[in-house]
């Protein structure tokens, strides 16, 4: 069964402290698509919607674009800005018993800074991570994706994550919710994040520049709105599913081993269990969670109108559908503590199975003529 709603690595995981040493060296996977990989990250400001979990403030988002490039341009994009993958880092050595200084966050991964965008409207697919986890941690699908030839926009929803970096060094740290409606409140502040970034997108489609410090965006960046998918881990899953019944932009969702409830002891599921969608929709599972585990997504199942497929990777669990998959073996600890947390599934073949099955349901869904 899945954990709580905003559970993290330390309900999952707890390895025996290791001797500090020099920094791992970090790497995830290179994208097997046509296309190189530009990235620009977009500082996003709501002046109409305060900030839910800080008085006084307005909404505000760090979202990181990923798109067809032109090859060979730009400096190689840093996994974490500098700030918020020491912060990070420093949570997930705590929770794995390791020194801080193993873990580098600011590898650099495929995407360039700033290249020019290849040219052409591309269907877009937004990413909404599990709770309490960075934006980052999609990095190895998005950058497929955006190889395929799709834009995807990966969000950080602020105040969720260890730390979110802005513009300028600033950070801002983790303010949860709490209280028995705090669930409730967390998935309906990321389903209007969500369609503010489709407002956001939106802008940019007719020419305009939504970012906050008008900083210069990439030549020929042309996001299609019009084709737009959705997919995340675990409580971005959840996200996907509320998302779509709110907004009819989103075309397909697929949910990454992502409850539909609030709490499932009680039943208390999200509307999308209980009205379903007519939208196409993915469901991936790991380990012991699956559709016949799960009540909320037997629910979903019992409701829904549009296309539906599922998924199970029986000897993966949750965190195999993010980058973690890949890059906690790289980290040489004890294979068999990291089973509750990545199972003992190959990571390359369980990285290149994810990938292969998120680009034809998104290719079969958003692709069209």
């Amino acid at each position: 069964m899945r954990k709580p709603l905003v559970a993290g690595l330390a309900g999952v995981l707890l390895l025996t402290a290791v001797p500090a040493s020099a920094a791992t060296r970090l790497a995830l996977p290179a994208p097997t698509g046509p296309y190189a990989v530009g990235s620009v990250d977009l500082h996003l400001v709501d002046p109409a919607r305060p900030d839910p979990w800080v008085a006084g403030t307005p909404r505000e988002l760090m979202v990181t674009v990923r798109y067809p490039a032109r090859p060979g341009h730009g400096p190689k994009t840093p996994y974490l800005a500098p700030e918020a993958a020491k912060l990070i880092a420093e949570e997930d050595a705590r929770t794995l018993g390791i020194a801080a200084d193993r873990l580098d966050y600011t590898f650099p991964t495929h995407a360039r800074t700033g290249a020019p965008a290849a040219g052409g409207p591309r269907p877009v697919v937004l990413y909404s991570p599990s709770a309490k986890y960075p934006r980052s941690v999609g990095t190895a699908q998005l950058e497929q994706l955006a190889s395929e030839g799709y834009v995807t926009v990966a969000i950080d929803h602020t105040h969720e994550p260890a730390a979110v970096e802005f513009p300028g060094g600033r950070v801002e740290r983790r303010v949860l919710p709490s209280g028995p409606d705090a669930g409730r409140q967390l998935i309906a502040t990321r389903v209007a994040d969500t369609r503010f970034v489709l407002d956001a997108l939106e802008t940019l489609a007719r020419g305009g520049n939504p970012d906050a410090e008008r900083r210069a965006l990439p030549a020929g960046l042309s996001p299609d709105v019009s084709r737009a998918g959705m997919f995340g881990h675990s409580a971005g899953g959840f996200t996907t599913a509320e998302t779509m019944v709110a907004d009819a932009r989103i075309d397909a969702g697929a949910d990454l081993d992502g409850s539909m409830a609030y709490s499932q002891s009680n039943r208390e599921f999200g509307r999308a269990a209980g009205e379903g969608l007519d939208q196409p929709f993915l469901l991936l599972s790991a380990g012991d969670h699956s559709a016949a585990s799960d009540p909320s997504w037997q629910e979903f199942l019992t409701h829904q109108r549009g296309p539906v497929r599922t998924q199970h990777l029986p000897d993966g669990e949750h965190f195999s559908y993010t980058d973690y998959q890949v890059l906690l073996p790289r980290l040489g600890l004890d294979p068999a503590a990291l089973t509750p947390f990545i199972g003992t599934a190959d990571p390359d073949r369980s990285l290149s199975g994810q990938r292969a099955t998120l680009s034809a349901f998104f290719d079969c869904s958003l692709k069209r003529n």
